[in-house]
Order: structure tokens, then C-alpha cells, then sequence
């Protein structure tokens, strides 16, 4: 049955913002656990097979966020086209920009798989693989590739479904590939013998089934948007308008490439430890940044919407309740990662050189992960709303303008400690420019008065 597009509309205008927040924000919440279970899950798993190997997830993970990147830009530059065009009521057009979404992700896929495939060797090198590591990272990354046109994919569809506020709808796909995962990756690692291969075939596995469910979704008209050949866009405006609304997700994400291998490559110097430590550091990191994500891919359709109809103060107010639900969520996350860091790194790997580096990075990185939500969601409130250069800038601080200075500067002063201090040294200068650019939009765009329909 398909969702009336007006009644979406005025239920993003006139609910509660807090109860609004949470129904839009749980389902987002839950899918970006279950990407950070993808992820982790193989880290858990291969870690058992022995040290290399989990340093080899860590450095594939920089070649999975390139596929993430173009995914989710494309993605996030159809919503932040979509959720207004939904507020003022234009669904045909909305349904042009989706389809045509989908239709480069695809090509893009297909195209970075395939390219990554004709050049694996070199490639894995040049994300940081090393010495024993090569192997591993090789058998990893091939499925991943293999992946790559629905991974792409199914970050669209996903982002779509959000921006008219149909979250439950991708919630379910994504955690039914999340499920599989699970299950499937033993099973492929160590019952049926694959190692590493093992667990990067489940997770291309997984990627299809989420895919397969989403597509059925528009397939069966079960959302506002509709995916077509009839709306594929015929003008180059329509792919230009998406790929610019894109460029901070391209931004943001493709730096999450960069800085990871740049860390990998840091790191390799002294030893496979070093970077296993490092990469299962940064994956319970991102367990929490994939919640402060969701939380905020909850807010945006909202603000979208309210931006779309003029109703100013509800997108300032609706961006502070975001903010202060991550800002407790996060709070009593980093508190207990403090007090639990060397029994949660010893789950992962009981090797004393990986407990001692990746205890000290998860102490750096719980100092700044109060801070992650502000930070993130005034670049996200750039981003929905349609301001491309700011939201660009904002995107580009923490794993870039920050970022790569401090990669090289802090292991020159401080060694493998230097290292590990990087990523919580990025974040906290983020979260001071932010201040201004908040200041500044709040006076300049939202300070009008709302209009009634």
C-alpha cells in the first residue's frame, strides 16, 4: 500500500518534536548498528584466526569507505533534494531525482569494483597492507569489490526511504542482512574453511540481501518516491544538483577513507599489532559514531521538511533535541568504554602489544565522543538544507583540514602515542569551528518568522 505523501507532510509539520524525533530516529539508529555489525563482526571473528588478519580488516575497511563514500553521497545529495521537494509538495520531481540517484549508483559501483579488481595488489598496498598483511588484505578485498554496485546501491535506497520519513521500511532490510551476517561469517570462516575470504563473502552476502529487500520495497510501491524508468532524469541539471548535495557526504566519508589508511600506513612501521590494535579501536569508535549518525539521519527528513514549508523555529528546536539526546547517549557510552577499555580489547584479541595500544586510543577517544554530536549535526543541518559550500567545509575538518596535519605532526613528536592521540585531537578542533558556522546559519537562515500553509 502506498504512503500518502500529505499525510507524511503534516505529520513532520505539527507532531511533537520529541516524539516525532524518536520514532523517526529509532529505525535510523538501528540500521547504522547494523553496518557497524558488518564491520565488526569480521573483526571479531577474523580476529581469532590471528593478528595479521585482523590488521588486514582494519586496512580494507579504508577501501570499504570509498564504496560507502560514493554511496552515501550520492545518497545524501538525493535527500537533501528530496525531503524539501516532499515539503513543498512536489513528488513527481522528487521521484526524478531518486531514480536518477539510483541509476549512478549503480554505474559507480560497477565501475570502482571493477577498476579495484583490475589493480588489487597495488591497491591494498596503497591502503596500507604490508609484509604478512598482503595476503589477507587481498582475499578480503575482492568480495568487497565484487560488492561494490550493491553496497552503492543499497546506500541509496536506504537514504531515499529516509528522506520521506520511511526508515522502518530500510531498518528491516538492513537488519535482516545484519542477522545473516552474523550467522553466515563463522560458518564461512572456520566450518567451511575460508579464513578471511570467509568473512568478506559473507558480508558481500549480506550487502545483496539488504539490497534485494530495499529494491522489492519501490518495486511494490511501499513509499512516496517512485523508482521508474519513466523518471530517470533527462537533463545534466538533475545529476549536477544531486552530485553537488553530495559533495560533503563525498567529503566526510572519502577523508574517513583517506585518514584510515594514512593511520594505517603510520602505524605499520611498528608491526601488525600496532594496526590491529588501531583498527579495532576505530571500529568501537564507530559503533558510536554510527549512533550519533543515526540520531541525526532521524532529524534531517524532519528539518527538510519544516525548511521546505518555512517553519523555521522547528528546525532550530528539532536540531537541539538531536543534539542533547547524543550528547547523554554519549556521555554514558565514553564513561563505561573508560572503565572497560582493556576487557573490551582483550574480547576482541588477547595479545598484550594490541590490549596496550588500543586501550590508550579508546581513553584519547573518549574524551572527545561527548562532543560528537554538536559537531556532526550542525555540518548534517548544512547539509539537509541544501548549503553545499558549508556543509563541504564542515565535512572536511575532521578527517582532513584536522586530520592529516596532525597524522604526520603527532608521530613525529610522540611516536606510536602520537598515533593513537590523532583521531581525538581532529575531533575537538571540529567541534570548535562548529560554533561559528551554528551561530551563523541560526541568524542567517532560520531567524525569519514561520509561514502557515
Amino acid at each position: 500500500m502506498r504512503v500518502n505523501s500529505e499525510q507524511q507532510r503534516q505529520l513532520m509539520l505539527t507532531e511533537p518534536i520529541g516524539p516525532l524525533l524518536f520514532k523517526k530516529a529509532a529505525p535510523t539508529v538501528l540500521i547504522q548498528l547494523i553496518t557497524v555489525i558488518y564491520n565488526t563482526a569480521d573483526t571479531y571473528f577474523v580476529a581469532k584466526i590471528d593478528t595479521a588478519a585482523s590488521a588486514a580488516v582494519g586496512v580494507v575497511f579504508s577501501l570499504m569507505a570509498i564504496i560507502q563514500a560514493t554511496g552515501g553521497s550520492i545518497g545524501m545529495g538525493a535527500t537533501s533534494l528530496i525531503s524539501p521537494m516532499l515539503g513543498q509538495k512536489r513528488v513527481d520531481d522528487a521521484s526524478t531525482v531518486g531514480t536518477s540517484a539510483a541509476l549512478m549508483s549503480v554505474l559507480a559501483g560497477t565501475l570502482i569494483g571493477a577498476l579495484g579488481l583490475l589493480l588489487l595488489k597495488p591497491l591494498v598496498g596503497l591502503i596500507g597492507a604490508r609484509d604478512e598483511v598482503v595476503p589477507y588484505a587481498m582475499d578480503y578485498a575482492r568480495y568487497i569489490l565484487l560488492a561494490a554496485p550493491f553496497m552503492t546501491t543499497a546506500f541509496v535506497l536506504n537514504n531515499i526511504l529516509r528522506s520521506e520519513g520511511q526508515a522502518l521500511y530500510s531498518m528491516l532490510a538492513m537488519i535482516t542482512g545484519g542477522i545473516l551476517n552474523l550467522f553466515i561469517d563463522p560458518l564461512l570462516i572456520f566450518t567451511c574453511g575460508m579464513g578471511i575470504a570467509g568473512a568478506a563473502l559473507a558480508t558481500m552476502l549480506s550487502q545483496m540481501t539488504s539490497f534485494v529487500i530495499m529494491a522489492i520495497i519501490f518495486l511494490r510501491d511501499r513509499s512516496i518516491v517512485r523508482l521508474r524508468p519513466k523518471h530517470i532524469g533527462r537533463k545534466p541539471s538533475v545529476y549536477l544538483h544531486i552530485v553537488r548535495m553530495g559533495v560533503p557526504t563525498l567529503f566526510r566519508q572519502g577523508m574517513a577513507s583517506l585518514s584510515s589508511a594514512l593511520l594505517n600506513i603510520q602505524a605499520a612501521p611498528f608491526g601488525a599489532a600496532a594496526v590491529a590494535a588501531i583498527s579495532i579501536a576505530n571500529k568501537l569508535y564507530m559503533f558510536v559514531r554510527h549512533v550519533v549518525l543515526g540520531i541525526g539521519q532521524g532529524y534531517q527528513p524532519i528539518a527538510g521538511y519544516c525548511f521546505g514549508a518555512k517553519r523555521y523555529s522547528r528546525v532550530k528546536k528539532v536540531f537541539w533535541y538531536a543534539t542533547a539526546a547524543a550528547t547523554v547517549i554519549c556521555v554514558a557510552i565514553a564513561v563505561s568504554v573508560f572503565f572497560f577499555r582493556e576487557p573490551i580489547m582483550r574480547w576482541f584479541r588477547d595479545d598484550p602489544e594490541v590490549v596496550r595500544v588500543g586501550s590508550l586510543m579508546l581513553r584519547f577517544l573518549c574524551v572527545t565522543i561527548p562532543l560528537m554530536g554538536f559537531s556532526t549535526y550542525v555540518n548534517q543541518l548544512y547539509q539537509s538544507l541544501g548549503f553545499a559550500i558549508g556543509a563541504t567545509i564542515l565535512a572536511s575538518c575532521r578527517q582532513g583540514i584536522f586530520f592529516v596535519p596532525l597524522v604526520f605532526l603527532l608521530p613525529y613528536l610522540f611516536g606510536l602515542d602520537g598515533i593513537v592521540a590523532v583521531q581525538a585531537g581532529a575531533d575537538l578542533l571540529t567541534c570548535f569551528v562548529s560554533i561559528p558556522f551554528l551561530i551563523f546559519f541560526f541568524k542567517k537562515y532560520l531567524s525569519a518568522p514561520d509561514e502557515a500553509d
